[in-house]
């Protein structure tokens, strides 16, 4: 049996997973998992979870990318175990990897630390990037959305609001408030 796992970064990225879906039925899964969540956080990633509990010996795991799969190499190795455990397989579409075979699993192997390397690289000249832009003056990081909401959450505490349903009916986070009350006190 084919299982297809499709995974977007964000909700915004609804075009990627449609994608991701219309390939995964191309080659013919018979059953898809799909999740809209960062590959870096690795404890929400339910569906894959699913996915890899769902697989029996003799299924086989397809991906349209490898990243859509795992970021480092530790977790597509942690990933890799888990489906030998189970006696099925990992298939990449846009590699032409399947790990059934011995060179597809050296391959893999091989790509995944590659892929790894690029993504610290990228990473080091986004900090070497930003560190100048700040020496430069140009970067000022995000706005504190918290900081502009002070008045309205100064004035449900007022009228005796807790800090957590603060935090709720404006939608920022419950250390937020605190930090905003302990700043005005």
């Amino acid at each position: 049996m084919l299982i297809g796992y499709a995974r977007t970064s964000t909700l915004d990225q609804k075009a990627g997973i449609d994608a991701q879906v219309r390939d995964l039925n191309a080659v013919g899964c018979d059953k898809l998992f799909q999740e809209q969540v960062s590959s870096v956080d690795v404890a929400n990633r339910e569906q894959l979870a699913t996915a890899l509990d769902f697989i029996r010996e003799g299924d086989t795991l397809v991906v349209t990318k490898l990243d859509r799969l795992a970021r480092s190499v530790a977790h597509l190795m942690t990933i890799l175990e888990a489906l030998k455990a189970k006696g099925a397989s990992l298939r990449i579409l846009n590699m032409g990897i399947d790990t059934s075979t011995p060179t597809g699993k050296l391959m893999l192997t091989m790509l995944g630390g590659v892929a790894e390397f690029e993504r610290e690289i990228m990473l080091e000249r986004q900090r070497e990037g930003i560190a100048k832009a700040k020496e430069a003056g140009k970067y000022k990081g995000r706005k504190p959305t918290a900081k502009a909401k002070t008045e309205e959450v100064m004035a449900l505490k007022a009228q005796g609001v807790g800090a957590v349903e603060i935090a709720k009916r404006l939608g920022i986070g419950r250390a937020s408030v605190y930090r905003i009350i302990g700043a005005e006190a």
